[in-house]
């Protein structure tokens, strides 16, 4: 069983760190264009999840394929940008 004082600290751990993400509000200081973005993404992860896509997912997996066809600049792009130049998005 946790003493008085233990469970003290760990109110006021909870309540800090409550107060840190409040002022943080990391997502509402990113760009609108970036918000945007992610929210995209996220759209179309869970579209392919309810749809049950098959088509390759990840970008490791995406990025496998661009090398098999030796597609150029691969290294430098992101999954979005892999699925678009292999046709899949």
């Amino acid at each position: 069983m946790a003493t008085r004082k233990q469970t003290q600290a760990a109110r006021r751990n909870v309540r800090k760190a409550a107060s840190a993400a409040r002022d943080k509000k990391t997502i509402s200081k990113m760009p609108a264009s970036t918000r945007s973005a992610l929210a995209k993404q996220g759209a179309a992860v869970a579209q392919r999840k309810r749809t049950g896509a098959h088509s390759p997912k990840t970008r490791q997996e995406l990025y496998e394929e661009a090398k098999r066809r030796n597609l150029r600049g691969r290294s430098k792009m992101g999954r979005d940008e892999l699925a678009r130049a292999l046709g899949h998005g």
